[in-house]
């Protein structure tokens, strides 16, 4: 696929083999997955093997940082605008 949107809240299911050449992957799955070298325990990963898909893209949104920040701003305005109506 030209787009690949991968939702599936499975970490790092998405693999290079499984994407063409100037792909672009948007990556909504975020999970917590135990990592004993952070503070709070864990770290957060996407759907998507990052390191390895990421050099065969066009583009591709990290985990976190991607469309988590406009997730929230999207859920926030249409809060905003179901007050107002």
């Amino acid at each position: 696929a030209d787009i690949i949107i991968a939702a599936l809240g499975q970490p790092h299911f998405l693999k290079a083999d499984m994407v063409k050449e100037g792909a672009v992957v948007i990556d909504v799955g975020t999970t917590r997955v135990p990592d004993e070298t952070r503070k709070s325990g864990f770290r957060l990963c996407g759907d998507v093997d990052f390191e390895n898909v990421a050099p065969k893209c066009s583009y591709i949104t990290p985990v976190p940082g991607g469309v988590g920040p406009m997730t929230i701003t999207m859920l926030l305005e249409n809060t905003v605008r179901a007050v107002e109506k």
